[in-house]
């Protein structure tokens, strides 16, 4: 029966997002990971590395509300917001916050072994759209 609960819970709509993602370029390295989501929530986290020093990190929680996704994320020094989603969540789940200064949307696709993620919303009148696409990499231990 725990298993019939399990495959309720809309965060396993997501069991795509589990694993280690990597996105590689001449300014340094994104690493983004997530947990699977056994227990009704995934938690995640990613780091932005430069030369050999961190310059960015996050941490990140995607649970249910009800038939909603709420992804509360913790940028670094900032405070924690929170963005929903809406069925349904795959291929793609959007995460929105209108309210929220920038981004007020987070998106992930999976796209076999990628994972297109972005960022978008209104900066200064202008629609920004910030985009991080990642290839699955092995996790380190």
């Amino acid at each position: 029966q725990a298993s019939l609960l399990e495959a309720q819970r809309p965060t396993e709509q997501l069991a795509w997002l589990s694993g280690c993602w990597e996105r590689r370029s001449a300014n340094g390295v994104v690493e983004e990971q997530w947990s699977s989501s056994a227990g009704g929530m995934l938690h995640g986290f990613s780091r932005t590395v430069r030369r050999d020093t961190v310059v960015a990190y996050e941490f990140v929680r995607i649970y249910a509300a009800g038939d909603t996704l709420v992804f509360e994320a913790q940028p670094s020094r900032q405070a924690k917001t929170q963005f929903g989603a809406v069925p349904p969540f795959t291929p793609e789940v959007v995460f929105a916050n209108p309210a929220h200064d920038f981004p007020q949307r987070v998106v992930y696709r999976r796209a076999g072994d990628s994972l297109l993620a972005r960022i978008e919303g209104m900066r200064g009148g202008q629609l920004r759209v910030i985009p991080f696409p990642y290839i699955r990499v092995p996790c380190d231990s």
